[in-house]
């Protein structure tokens, strides 16, 4: 047996029709779009604003923005190419089985693994706090022990992992329809929030645009970035080069597009709908991104924003108290939707490393009624869950984005490869300049990693190692695709 053994694009798709193991297919473009607004708009456009626009970039990090908006585009168009030509759940886990092999594939999944856990975990937490913050200026106050900054066991952000569990388990539709109600009112909130304070705009905070550059002082040991430590290279702050530093970070309000490729499976038109689902959701994420940072950046000189909340102080340094209450509830609304389609996401790509036997395959049953991967669901809720209660995460949060990055990089070089392989494929959607937008996306993603700590870096090759002691102690055994012929028949194993 041969660890680099494929799982041909027509093996994929034939394991869909499985009675066991089909998903329904009740999506449509609107959704896919729905969906990644709701996971894309998160925390991002209402804390990361502040934080790179007074430490990095200035009054231009409307320009971080496009340049980090450039990056997820051109992983994007990727995405698009394969998720129209193999539209099966797994996302970037079942692309590199068709292209790169059984371990690669592996690899990829246990990483998503990790991105969507964490990163559902992680926004959870926040989504607590913004709970507390709207629920005390109504004079109501959480216990410290549950829902404090260093709180005993996180309460809220338990429960409403386990409520969106069950809003999971009991269908895709249901979940989108959720979603759609509750990106109408973050997406109404941002809009409101932008329109009210052009009023409160002054050009004097757009001066100077790009403010001279400014050498940051070196960062030591494994807190430091992978970039300085390889070539001796400090980031600087403001200028040209601080555009793109402040892209590093400001790359990651964008974390989540990816995820409506998990959902390919159960989407009507996947080869017409997927790629407008992918594309549109970045594009209007982008437009609200770059029109918020304009905004705040003239309300309030950027070296007086706040980092913490810089759109609700951005409105109460002019007077405009009752914005703050209006912005919590556009966030809490935000990150309920981040948490869900990241649960969504993972429980997607769990199912196709199931149904592929690399992990155990009776968790990949789909509920006779709701139609959804619904022990797989429930598993995850319970360590979510668990895991938002108990662990402080904010400390291995950036491996979420190194998560990402990796993903990123592995669909970008499978395109190439499937091209040269499969050139027979149908492709209702194709990259444009192949190999050169690949290649561009894989430089790319490979620059904003070697910008994350060396810290990042450990943990992640630490969770790769896991990965890869379970692979060959239990997914190399009991593959389905072990000892079989390219294009034969799939046999449960």
């Amino acid at each position: 047996m041969s660890v680099f053994r494929v799982k041909s694009v027509e093996q994929s798709i034939s394991d869909t029709e499985a009675p066991e193991h089909r998903l329904r297919k009740e999506l449509t473009a609107l959704d896919l779009t729905v969906f990644g607004i709701g996971v894309i708009v998160g925390t991002g456009i209402f804390v990361l604003t502040g934080r790179v626009a007074k430490e990095l970039a200035g009054p231009s990090v409307a320009l971080s923005f496009v340049a980090a908006a450039v990056v997820c585009a051109l992983a994007a168009l990727c995405y698009a190419e394969f998720a129209s030509t193999v539209p099966v759940a797994g996302s970037a886990y079942t692309f590199s089985f068709a292209t790169l092999g059984e371990f690669p594939a592996w690899i990829i999944g246990w990483d998503l693994i990790l991105e969507m856990m964490l990163g559902a975990a992680v926004v959870a937490v926040g989504w607590s706090g913004y709970l507390a913050s709207l629920l005390s200026s109504f004079g109501i106050n959480l216990p410290a022990s549950l829902a404090g900054d260093d709180p005993v066991f996180n309460l809220p952000a338990a429960l409403i992992v386990l409520v969106l569990t069950a809003v999971l388990v009991a269908g895709v539709k249901l979940s989108s329809r959720l979603n759609l109600a509750v990106v109408a009112i973050k997406v109404t909130v941002i809009l409101l929030v932008i329109l009210a304070g052009l009023f409160f705009v002054e050009g004097a905070n757009y001066t100077p645009f790009i403010p001279p550059a400014e050498q940051t002082p070196a960062v030591e040991g494994l807190s430091a970035p992978l970039i300085q430590v390889m070539f001796g290279i400090t980031p600087v702050a403001f200028g040209v080069m601080g555009i793109f530093s402040a892209a590093a970070i400001v790359f990651f309000a964008y974390i989540g597009f990816d995820v409506v490729a998990t959902a390919a499976e159960e989407t009507r038109r996947p080869q017409r709908d997927l790629p407008i689902g992918i594309i549109a959701s970045l594009v209007i994420c982008t437009i609200l991104y770059v029109a918020v940072s304009l905004v705040v950046v003239g309300m309030q000189p950027y070296r007086e924003l706040s980092e913490a909340a810089p759109l609700a102080d951005a409105f109460k340094a002019v007077g405009q108290t009752w914005a703050a209450t209006l912005i919590s509830i556009g966030a809490l609304a935000g990150l309920t939707t981040v948490v869900m389609i990241l649960m969504l996401g993972q429980s997607r790509v769990m199912f196709s490393m199931c149904r592929d036997n690399l992990l155990p395959r009776g968790l990949a049953r789909v509920h006779p009624v709701y139609g959804t991967p619904y022990r797989i669901t429930i598993l995850l809720g319970v360590i979510i869950a668990i895991l938002a209660g108990l662990v402080p995460l904010s400390t291995i949060a950036e491996l979420v984005n190194i998560g990402t990055l990796f993903a990123f990089v592995v669909v970008s070089i499978a395109v190439v490869i499937l091209r040269r392989t499969r050139p027979d494929l149908p492709r209702s959607f194709r990259t444009p300049l192949v190999p050169l937008v690949p290649i561009l996306s894989v430089l790319a993603c490979l620059y904003l990693m070697i910008n994350l700590p060396v810290e990042t870096w450990l943990r992640f090759l630490a969770w790769m190692l896991v990965g890869v002691v379970i692979y060959f102690l239990y997914g190399y055994r009991h593959s389905r695709v072990a000892d079989r012929p390219m294009g034969g028949s799939v046999k449960d194993g």
